[in-house]
């Protein structure tokens, strides 16, 4: 029988073997005091404890017993349990006692009758040697476990750079079995230009005797970009000098793409700050300038050269406004009009215009998908965006090439796409082969006023707009491109729950009011409401001017036939907005247009229709037509 004594979490656990009781009871009372003590009489019993007791810590053994000897026991025992071994014998047995150093691995062998002291102080330190090497044991698992799971590749060398260890992560990078690199140096498995670098930084390293991180962006075999974390860890002993480094190289290629997006937003806001900033000003410019040649365009007399210059004038300011809406747009500081949209019709609807801009060096080839669905979007901006994108792919190819425009629906799920939810959207692809793109260059493409065409041949704001608009539509861009292949960009549009619906036929913008109103007109700047005046004024409205808001509130409280009120957005003291709320107060009901350079749509509230400048005769002939042929407009 075996006597246990109540564990003590603090105690170590000692197994005692021998086949004489009275040898038992004195190992007992020499070590119950400090360890919790289990006694068997003979080894297959202390066997059957070690099956049950894990935590062994010490066994402490008889040589000579009738079952099996004491160093047969140990051997047995080693299989089981990691204890410490002490051998205790009567007869001196050179032989035995050699095989149970070599078999049983015993830490001490002890004569008897033995002195209770000395195998107190030989326990104890057995008993510390097991604690430390249960450590060890942990701290191996723990770094065994660590470096076989990480997917970092982590590796251990000495001073001379020859690997200690490394893990698979590290072996596969080196394209070889983990245990074939012991003893190597790395530059037995890279290219030496790279293996010059890695000496030179792991040698900055121990010099230093503190860890250093190193960045390296790698170019892989499709052209894409990987980037690799470094951290060089010197080992120190307890005098603090350096015996081993550590290196961990761990791949942060999509921590650095996200790093490039939230760039990339900062700049996008940043810009949308500075394009609001300036847009109204510059609207109300292209807006009088844009007013004016219409008006005169129409006045002068038929001369087809004036006509000719103006035209020209025309449609350079034509090209400052539409510089300006793409800011805007892909700033999201410009409403879009999104709706259900079929884009097989935009891109038929595209094709003369597409042939006169694109020139007929190319070939151009049409791959649409039958049955797409429909997309959510703004149409007008889609345009825009395909004619982008079709105009980049011919300035990659000056010569000649292959311009592929393709449609596909497509089902994305969970981390397919950088920055696109799962779901169901309608992909526009603009393919090209030209020259492609170098990584340093593909990293930067949608970054605002980034271009590589020469000065005056690129804004740098077409692929930006095109990421704005799709990150306005609920979707996004990708683009795919290598050195001497071609490039291809990918618009990922959400699809539409709804159909389409198609164009009327009847032109609103042609229509005049069939009543004629008292429009009290209020703008602080006075080109752009002289233009407005005479627009409304060829309409056949009474007009009456004012050049500010508190201006206008005079005039209603005193003028009651005043039918519709057509504000500027922007303007100091009080606002446009802040000038409708006022009328409304006095004349309950008031029609009101707000027009604006830059207003961001979410600050006008439901109820009031807003016109963006700068606009034409007929964009503004909608707005007031519709508002005052509307009998419900009256209770806006």
């Amino acid at each position: 029988m075996n006597a246990l004594v109540s564990p003590d979490l603090d105690q170590g656990t000692i197994l005692v073997v021998d086949d004489e009781p009275d040898i038992l009871v004195a190992l007992e009372d020499l070590f119950e005091d400090d360890y919790r003590v289990l006694k068997a009489t003979s080894p297959l019993q202390a066997l059957d404890i070690l099956k049950n007791e894990p935590d062994i810590a010490i066994i402490i053994s008889d040589q000579r017993m009738p079952e099996m000897q004491g160093d047969e026991f140990l051997t047995k025992a080693r299989s089981l349990s990691n204890a410490e071994s002490i051998l205790l014998t009567g007869y001196a047995d050179l032989k035995a006692v050699i095989g149970a150093v070599n078999n049983g691995r015993i830490m001490a062998y002890v004569p008897k009758p033995w002195d209770p002291s000395t195998l107190h102080s030989m326990v104890a330190s057995a008993y510390e040697r097991h604690r430390l090497s249960q450590r060890l044991e942990t701290e191996r698992s723990l770094l065994h476990g660590l470096m076989d799971s990480t997917e970092d590749g982590i590796a251990f060398k000495d001073l001379e750079g020859r690997f200690v260890r490394l893990n698979g992560s590290k072996a596969r990078a080196l394209g070889i079995q983990a245990g074939d690199g012991i003893g190597c140096h790395e530059r037995d498995f890279i290219p030496s230009s790279k293996a010059e670098d890695v000496e030179r930084l792991d040698r900055e390293a121990i010099a230093a005797a503190h860890p250093i991180e190193t960045i390296e962006e790698l170019t892989v075999g499709d052209g894409g970009q990987r980037w690799i974390l470094t951290q060089r860890i010197p080992i120190l002993d307890q005098e603090g000098t350096v015996t081993n480094l550590a290196a961990i190289e761990r791949d942060i290629t999509d921590r650095k793409l996200m790093e490039m997006r939230l760039r990339q937003a900062d700049k996008m806001q940043a810009l949308g700050t500075l394009a609001g900033g300036v847009a109204h000003d510059f609207n109300n410019l292209l807006m009088a300038v844009l007013g004016s040649l219409d008006l005169a365009s129409r006045r002068l007399p038929d001369d087809p050269r004036l006509s000719r210059l103006l035209q020209n004038a025309i449609y350079a300011a034509e090209r400052g406004a539409s510089l300006t809406q793409r800011l805007l747009s892909f700033s999201r500081q410009r409403d879009l009009t999104l709706q259900a949209v079929d884009v097989t019709q935009v891109i038929h609807d595209m094709n003369d215009l597409l042939t006169r801009t694109l020139g007929t060096h190319l070939r151009i080839e049409r791959t649409l998908t039958e049955d797409l669905w429909c997309a959510t979007v703004d149409p007008d901006q889609l345009e825009l965006a395909i004619l982008n994108l079709c105009i980049n792919a011919r300035d990659a190819m000056p010569e000649s090439g292959t311009l592929t425009l393709s449609t596909r629906n497509a089902t994305v799920g969970e981390d397919d796409v950088a920055d696109l939810a799962a779901g169901d959207y309608v992909v526009v692809s603009v393919s090209d082969s030209g020259v492609g793109m170098p990584p340093e260059v593909l990293n930067r493409v949608f970054e605002p006023f980034f271009t590589t065409k020469e000065v005056g041949k690129g804004t740098g704001l077409g692929l930006p707009m095109v990421y704005g608009l799709a990150q306005q539509s609920g979707g996004t861009v990708t683009i795919r491109s290598v050195l001497g292949q071609g490039t291809q960009v990918d618009l990922y549009l959400a699809r539409s729950a709804t159909p389409a619906v198609p164009a009327g036929d009847e032109d609103p913008a042609g229509v005049e009011a069939s009543v004629k109103a008292h429009i009290l007109l209020v703008d602080d700047d006075a080109e752009v409401r002289s233009v407005t005046a005479a627009y409304l004024n060829e309409m056949g409205h009474q007009v009456t001017e004012a050049p500010s808001g508190a201006s206008a509130l005079e005039i209603i409280a005193q003028a009651a036939d005043v039918d519709l009120l057509v504000a500027d957005f922007a303007m100091p003291e009080m606002t446009g907005l802040e000038l409708a709320v006022q009328a409304r107060k006095l004349r309950s009901g008031l029609r009101t247009l707000l027009v604006t350079g830059y207003a961001d749509p979410e600050k006008v509230p439901e109820g009031y229709p807003v016109l963006n400048k700068p606009f034409g005769r007929k964009e503004l002939a909608v707005q007031v037509t519709n508002l005052i042929d509307d009998p419900g407009a009256r209770d806006l």
